[in-house]
């Protein structure tokens, strides 16, 4: 069973009924003859209808807490659940238990999920039987957990499965489908070219990445290992913005899953590519030479003007304390964006520059690249480009070569029960020359648990401006970025919020049901109640919108949160790991006479500074890797 296989495709709505479903007849045909050779009859019985397999995956929802679950043992978890396993990657790869009463009920794993908007996208891939037993055996145990050195744990067991991999590629593809994010990756060369755009190669799973101007006053995530137990906390504050249903549109579903996976078999699963191929079909106008073999990611051959257009994408979170008991923290990741409008199937070379001093952690690369590592500085990609604009490779970095682009602190205190003081002291673009260039940088001061009345001070630099939630203070304006020298910016000032008017033995209530159930419970997941009318989410909803009494709270600025700021900004000119590509260096066979456009352009995550005068989330990190 080597490669990966689709048995079923399921699609669910908020309420848990199935939207949207297709099975693979062909590939089902090969679980019940792998059934048999190993004697399995329990698993070869009928395959479950969408109204069992609504029913089951809302069973899960109630037993583990939510559509995710709770990922490790608690004290509700019983033998036989996810939860049991004690494992946070069972929030991805679930189990669902078939009931019958006219047979014996039987369990469906690995199921792949995936949340798309207000959808749940399931994905049952083909696995050999005797992995199924594997699992069944981990759900069982006593112990709680199992360390990474021990062969019986589920990631041992999910490693020896590469069709995991590939249904996670088809959950998130069909999500970008029904969601309708199609948007390619960006490449934009030099400053006197235009953005290009081009085709989604979404066999890598990439996923966009961008700022938003006004990022929602949601819990912000700890920088720290990500099986640490304190992403834990104050993250069940719950996205107040809730987006309608999108209907699915099936014609457009049905024609992409048969174009990217015949016979539950996927192939190709750029929605562009498969929408071409439906369109005009293939000629013969442009056949490829008869001594190469075209591959599947390049349906058609370009013809027209040639030429290479890279782009080197970062991405920084950080969590700033100003603390000396606290250590600053930082995490980078990267892509390598691609047009390589080529005549025939060429091979590109491309070597890459700073890869040991950034001291790479993790690098994948597209289905058509290979990656060479001969030493120290002579690292390449080699890789028969596709049709379009595609992310050529993927990485993450421990190490910075450039210092922050912003530095300093935020300070906020309380003054009276309505009103408190704050203090930004910053410096923006340190050490930075050109041709780096800070196109924009806005800070935001969320305040999701009060109603703004009010903010008097004047920054040294920039504009502010303030909603009812937040206030928004513009550091540096698009259109005018600051480039090759440095900027001090400090604002202070006082801010006002309307006085609380709640019955206070309603917020006792709402604060001991909510708080005490949700403290295991993530944000974006809702979670039936006792008496399976009323769920979590839609009390939190509630609650969010009603103001309580400070006492009632720990923080009573920000709501099952920390007081933070949250920085925006775009750098271009460069990279904040030192990881570049030399343009000049790019090789082509067979040579053509084709430019090389190169540029870079660092982007802002998760940028908090957190208030020096208030408490911080952290975890500690072991000396290696810091």
């Amino acid at each position: 069973m080597a490669g990966c296989s689709i048995r079923a495709i399921w699609i669910l709505t908020p309420h848990h009924s199935v939207a949207f479903s297709r099975t693979f007849p062909v590939v089902e045909r090969k679980w019940r003859s792998a059934c048999a050779r190993d004697g399995e009859v329990a698993t070869q019985a009928p395959f479950p209808s969408d109204l069992e397999v609504a029913a089951a995956f809302t069973d899960r929802k109630q037993r583990e807490g939510s559509a995710r679950g709770f990922g490790i043992r608690v004290a509700s978890s019983t033998p036989g659940s996810d939860s049991w396993v004690d494992d946070p990657v069972t929030r991805h790869i679930i189990t669902l238990h078939i009931n019958r009463e006219e047979a014996e009920g039987y369990m469906l794993w690995p199921v792949i999920v995936h949340t798309s908007g207000n959808y749940y996208i399931l994905v049952l891939p083909l696995v050999e039987p005797k992995k199924v037993r594997e699992y069944r055996k981990l759900y069982q145990r006593n112990n709680c957990g199992g360390s990474v050195k021990e062969h019986d744990n589920l990631s041992s067991l999910l490693l020896s499965l590469p069709c995991i991999t590939g249904a996670f590629m088809v959950a998130h593809a069909i999500g970008d489908l029904i969601a309708g994010e199609t948007s390619d990756p960006e490449v934009v060369a030099t400053s006197s070219s235009s953005a290009v755009g081009g085709l989604l190669d979404t066999l890598t799973g990439s996923i966009g990445i961008g700022v938003a101007p006004r990022p929602k006053p949601t819990s912000v995530p700890i920088l720290a290992s990500a099986s640490s137990a304190s992403t834990l906390m104050g993250s069940t504050l719950v996205d107040s913005s809730r987006t309608m249903t999108k209907p699915i549109d099936k014609d457009l579903l049905r024609g992409f899953i048969s174009g990217s996976m015949p016979y539950g078999t996927p192939v190709d699963l750029n929605q562009n590519n498969i929408a071409a191929i439906r369109t005009t079909g293939f000629g013969s106008a442009d056949p490829p030479p008869a001594d190469l073999r075209q591959p599947a990611w390049k349906p058609y051959l370009y013809r027209g003007r040639q030429r290479v257009l890279l782009m080197t994408q970062e991405t920084i979170n950080a969590a700033l304390y100003d603390r000396e008991d606290i250590p600053d923290s930082f995490s980078i990741s990267g892509q390598i964006n691609c047009r390589a409008e080529l005549e025939g199937l060429p091979d590109v070379q491309l070597p890459l520059i700073g890869v040991k001093p950034a001291k790479v952690k993790m690098l994948s690369v597209h289905q058509s690249a290979q990656y060479s590592d001969h030493g120290e500085d002579k690292q390449a990609i080699v890789f028969s480009p596709p049709v379009g604009s595609f992310v050529l490779a993927r990485y993450q970095v421990s190490h910075a070569t450039n210092p922050a682009p912003v530095k300093g602190f935020y300070q906020l205190s309380l003054v009276s029960e309505d009103g408190g003081q704050f203090l930004f002291r910053l410096t923006l673009m340190e050490g930075y020359k050109s041709p780096y260039c800070m196109d924009f940088c806005t800070i935001i001061m969320p305040f999701p648990r009060r109603r703004i009345l009010s903010v008097d001070g004047t920054p040294s630099v920039g504009t502010v401006s303030m909603t009812e939630r937040l206030i928004e203070w513009k550091i540096v304006t698009s259109g005018r970025g600051i480039s090759g020298k440095t900027i001090d910016a400090t604002f202070s000032g006082t801010v006002r919020f309307h006085p609380r008017v709640v019955n206070k033995s309603l917020s006792v209530s709402l604060s001991k049901s909510v708080l005490g159930c949700t403290a295991a419970e993530d944000s974006d997941e809702e979670r039936e109640s006792s008496n399976n009318s009323v769920n979590v989410e839609d009390v939190l909803m509630e609650k969010l919108n009603r103001d309580l009494e400070a006492v009632d709270l720990e923080e009573p600025l920000c709501w099952q949160a920390f007081n933070y700021a949250k920085v925006s900004f775009k750098i271009t000119g460069g990279t904040f790991s030192g990881m570049t590509i030399d343009p000049k260096s790019v090789s082509i066979y067979p040579v053509v006479k084709a430019p090389v456009e190169y540029s870079m352009q660092v982007t802002s995550g998760d940028y908090i500074l957190w208030n020096t005068l208030a408490r911080s989330p952290h975890a500690a990190v072991p000396k290696d890797l810091c």
